[in-house]
């Protein structure tokens, strides 16, 4: 006595109820963070009257932020003001020349309070000319 089995037609559906749900909870919780990537260093920008530049809205940035009381901050895309903590003129040197090295068509801008010195700044564009970084975006604020 033979068995005869009936063979199982392919399912030719894609359940997408799973990935429906997985998109829902990434929606909320990225509505729920993004607000909280929006803090910064307050910088009084000095104001110019110049051309916006055209930039790339995909490619990587890097900020340096010169404050009024001649302090260095760094940030690799957007961070919260409380992990910040000021760093020192060599480490900045060290940091851009690896992230540099590791991703040479990163965009740096470099951010000075219109109130700093010109020292800190001048000695800020040539640790950036060490660390091979040949023309950063200086970021001012518009003409009002």
């Amino acid at each position: 006595m033979e068995i005869v089995r009936k063979r199982r037609k392919p399912m030719s559906e894609i359940n997408v109820v799973p990935y429906i749900d997985v998109m829902l909870v990434l929606l909320i919780v990225f509505m729920v963070t993004a607000p909280l990537l929006t803090q910064g260093l307050r910088v009084d920008l000095p104001q110019v009257d110049s051309e916006p530049m055209d930039m790339d809205e995909n490619a990587e940035t890097l900020v340096i932020e010169l404050t009024a009381d001649n302090e260095f901050y760094i940030s690799l895309g957007v961070t919260e003001q409380d992990e910040q903590t000021p760093v020192e003129l060599a480490t900045i040197g060290q940091q851009v020349a690896s992230i540099v090295s590791a991703n040479p068509t990163i965009q740096i801008f470099v951010e000075g309070d219109a109130s700093a010195s010109y020292g800190p700044f001048i000695s800020l564009m040539e640790a950036l000319r060490v660390a091979g970084v040949e023309s950063p975006n200086l970021v001012t604020k518009p003409l009002e």
